[in-house]
C-alpha cells in the first residue's frame, strides 16, 4: 500500500499540490461511480428472479450504497493525494464518521424492508385478526428496539473515533464507581421501558388493535413504540401509557385470545311479562341482525328486585365494535317491542289500597 501511494505521488510531482489533489479526487470519484454503477447493474440482474425482499434491498440501498462507496473512495484519495498530514487526517476522520452513519442507515433500511415484506402476509382488517395482531405487535416492538440499538451503536462508534472521548470512556469503565451508578440511575427509566418492550414482544399481554379497558377508558391499541403505548379511546382521544405500565398494573384485554366477544344487555321488567316471549323476540332480532355471529344467544332471569325482575341477554359478535353495536340494536328493538305489545311490563309503581279508607296497605317502587 505504501509503495502504491509513493508511486502515485511520484507520477504527479510536476503538478502543484492543490491541482494534483483535485485530479486524484476527480479520478477516484469517477472510478467509484463507475464501479457502483457496474456492481448494481449486475446485482439487479441477479435478483430479478428472486423474491421481493432481495429486489427491494437492491433498489432501496442503491443511493445509500453509492454514498458509502464514494466515502470510502474519498478516504483513499485523501491518503494518496499530496495533502498535509493534518488535512488528510481531518478529512479521513470526517469521512469515517460519514461512513459509519451510512452503514447505520443501510442497516435500518434493510431491517425496514425485511419487516415490511414479512408483515405483508398478515392483514389487520381481517375478520379474525388474532394471528395478524400477534405478529404485527412482535415485529413493531422488535423493529423499534432494533432502531434504538442501531442508533446507539452508530453514535458510540462515532464517539470512539475521537481519542479524548475514547480515553474518557475507558477511564469511566475502569473506575466503575460512583459515576457508573449515577449513569445507571439516570438511564433507569429508559432501560426499564426497553426491557418492558422486550418482555411485551415475548409475552404479548397486549397487541396492536387489541380492545382494552384501562384506566377506566375503553379503546384499541393504536401504536406500540419503544417507550410508550398509544390507546385510541372510543371517542378518538388518545391515552398514552409507558410500556412498563402494562407489566406492572392490571388491565382488561377484551381480545386476548380471540376477537370475538359476548355482549350483555340487562332488562328490568315487571313480573307480569312472559319470559318465553322475550326469549323468542331476542332470537328473532338476532336472526335478522348482520352483526350477530350465530355463536352465543341466551336469555335468563338473573335476579328479583323489589318491583321488577332482572333479565340478562347474552349475544356474541366477531369483534368488540360489532358487539357494542349489537347490544345497542337489541336494546332499541326490544324496547320498541315491549312498548307496543307489553306496555304494562315496563317498570311501574303500584299501591294496593286497604279497603275503602284510602290508606295504602302495600307500596312498591322501582
Amino acid at each position: 500500500m505504501t509503495d502504491l501511494v509513493n508511486e502515485i505521488r511520484a507520477q504527479g510531482f510536476w503538478l502543484p499540490d492543490w491541482l494534483a489533489s483535485i485530479v486524484i479526487f476527480a479520478v477516484v470519484v469517477a472510478l467509484a461511480l463507475f464501479i457502483h454503477r457496474l456492481a448494481f447493474r449486475l446485482l439487479t440482474r441477479i435478483v430479478a428472479g428472486r423474491d421481493l425482499f432481495w429486489r427491494s434491498m437492491v433498489s432501496r440501498l442503491e443511493r445509500v450504497a453509492r454514498l458509502a462507496i464514494l466515502t470510502a473512495a474519498l478516504s483513499f484519495a485523501a491518503t494518496v493525494s499530496p495533502l498535509t498530514e493534518y488535512q488528510a487526517s481531518t478529512l479521513r476522520h470526517i469521512l469515517l464518521i460519514a461512513f459509519i452513519i451510512l452503514v447505520a442507515a443501510m442497516a435500518r433500511t434493510a431491517k425496514h424492508i425485511w419487516m415490511t415484506v414479512y408483515l405483508r402476509r398478515f392483514k389487520l382488517d381481517a375478520e379474525d385478526n388474532l394471528l395478524a395482531r400477534k405478529h404485527v405487535t412482535q415485529s413493531r416492538i422488535i423493529e423499534r428496539i432494533a432502531d434504538l440499538l442501531i442508533v446507539m451503536v452508530a453514535i458510540a462508534s462515532c464517539l470512539m473515533t475521537f481519542d479524548a472521548v475514547k480515553q474518557y470512556g475507558v477511564s469511566l469503565l475502569a473506575s466503575a464507581g460512583v459515576a457508573g451508578i449515577v449513569v445507571g440511575l439516570a438511564l433507569q427509566p429508559v432501560l426499564k421501558n426497553l426491557f418492558a418492550g422486550i418482555q411485551l414482544a415475548i409475552t404479548q399481554p397486549i397487541r396492536i388493535d387489541d380492545a382494552l379497558l384501562v384506566e377506566g377508558e375503553w379503546g384499541n391499541v393504536e401504536e406500540i413504540t419503544s417507550t410508550y403505548v398509544v390507546v385510541k379511546i372510543w371517542d378518538w382521544r388518545r391515552l398514552i401509557l409507558p410500556l412498563s405500565y402494562f407489566i406492572e398494573n392490571p388491565f382488561q384485554n377484551w381480545t386476548r385470545e380471540s376477537a370475538s366477544l359476548i355482549g350483555n344487555v340487562m332488562l328490568y321488567l315487571d313480573y307480569s311479562v312472559p319470559v318465553p316471549v322475550i326469549r323468542r323476540k331476542v332470537e328473532e332480532i338476532l336472526a335478522a341482525s348482520k352483526l350477530w355471529d350465530k355463536r352465543v344467544v341466551n336469555v335468563a332471569v338473573t335476579d328479583f328486585k323489589e318491583s321488577v325482575m332482572e333479565i340478562r341477554i347474552l349475544a356474541s359478535a366477531s369483534n368488540s365494535g360489532r358487539t357494542f353495536d349489537l347490544r345497542c340494536e337489541i336494546r332499541e328493538k326490544l324496547i320498541d317491542f315491549i312498548q307496543q305489545d307489553y306496555p304494562h311490563a315496563l317498570p311501574q309503581v303500584r299501591a294496593v289500597m286497604d279497603g275503602g279508607n284510602g290508606v295504602p296497605r302495600r307500596q312498591a317502587a322501582e
